[in-house]
């Protein structure tokens, strides 16, 4: 995993010398390396690269691009499993909200956040709005 870890940050660097720290490419390796550290239980270090990342994209695209959405769905599943339920919530209600506007209610990256707000709501033990 130290392998994968110095590609993103090698990946990070030179795309940060090339085009800048707020350029898309760079904030897709650096979403990219919140994902990695989620996926080695560095809570810290992953919400620090997903606030980076939806920060930067909310100035270059706006809060309701699809790319902007989905770092809000990962900071989504984030607080989910750090259980902070209350902000979890929010952040997939924001992301379904904007995929149902931009995709409409059947694509399946609309679909992929009802099931997480489904997942989150059964955690709760709100099962009828689960079941919805």
């Amino acid at each position: 995993m130290a392998e994968a870890e110095a590609m993103y940050r090698r990946a990070l660097e030179g795309y940060e010398k090339a085009w800048g720290p707020e350029h898309t490419s760079t904030l897709s390796t650096v979403n990219n390396l919140g994902n990695f550290y989620k996926d080695q239980g560095k809570m810290a270090e992953a919400e620090a690269m997903y606030r980076r990342a939806l920060e930067g994209y909310e100035k270059a695209w706006g809060p309701e691009h699809t790319s902007t959405l989905d770092t809000v769905n990962n900071l989504g599943n984030l607080y989910k499993d750090q259980g902070k339920m209350a902000g979890s919530g929010a952040l997939y209600r924001r992301a379904l909200d904007g995929y149902e506007s931009a995709w409409g209610p059947e694509h399946t990256s609309t679909l992929a956040t009802v099931n997480n707000l489904g997942n989150l709501y059964k955690n709760q033990g709100k099962m009828a709005e689960a079941e919805a």
